[in-house]
């Protein structure tokens, strides 16, 4: 699947790495960008996080769809239980968990043939 720009010259890459400091800011747990290119048709980018509680699960995707600007309609699930909250911005799919979730479903096993994006991680308080 090749990169298409999402808003100016902004390729899918680029729009997961945005999106991943996003969540590193506002102290998401574990921020991770897998390239799924090559592996399947659903996205270029996944985007996976997580959160400590439901209220900051939400809080995370709520920053998330506040701070990227793109001419993309997102597509949101989860939101009202903040247990796994997905938004779909075409090229880019941005996974937001609460911890047990997020072991339970284990989406870098079930991807793991994808390659890791780096990531910079927020520093240790």
């Amino acid at each position: 699947m090749s990169q298409r720009p999402l808003s100016g010259d902004k390729d899918s890459r680029e729009l997961a790495t945005e999106i991943a400091g996003v969540l590193v800011q506002g102290k998401a747990k574990d921020v991770t960008v897998l390239d799924v290119r090559g592996i399947t048709l659903i996205s270029d980018y996944f985007v996976i996080a997580s959160g400590r509680s439901s209220t900051q699960v939400k809080a995370l995707a709520r920053r998330v769809l506040e701070n990227i600007d793109t001419s993309r309609k997102v597509h949101v699930e989860g939101q009202d239980l903040g247990v796994w909250v997905l938004l779909d911005y075409g090229d880019v799919i941005v996974h937001v968990f609460r911890d047990a979730e997020r072991a339970f479903y284990g989406l870098e096993r079930l991807w793991g043939d994808a390659a890791k994006v780096e990531v910079r991680q927020a520093e240790a308080d």
